[in-house]
């Protein structure tokens, strides 16, 4: 008898829980999500604009000496498949829309 009760107490106890974490993310995606989306946008173009200047060399544009380009190579190592991927990705005059102001 006493196991069923603490059962049935687990049960609303996951289910509140349950509840409690899908208002979270309402709440989540109706306030801040955007703002979110958009700091993560920004990273990466600034992430991107990043390891061109150090490391533009690799697509023809020297611009900081070699000596600083490698200080750096550690930390930028993991990134740059993906930069190379950004860079080659074919791009519309549709995506600049968003920088321009009072368009979206």
């Amino acid at each position: 008898m006493c196991g069923t009760r603490t059962s049935v107490r687990e049960d609303i106890r996951d289910k509140i829980g349950q509840v409690c974490h899908a208002l979270g993310e309402i709440f989540y995606g109706m306030t801040i999500f955007e703002w979110v989306r958009g700091v993560r946008r920004e990273r990466g173009e600034i992430e991107r604009l990043f390891v061109l200047i150090t490391f533009g060399d690799l697509v023809g544009l020297p611009i900081l000496p070699p000596y600083y380009t490698l200080r750096l190579l550690p930390y930028v190592v993991p990134a740059i498949n993906r930069w190379k991927r950004s860079l080659l990705r074919e791009r519309d005059w549709t995506d600049l829309t968003e920088l321009i102001e009072g368009v979206g």
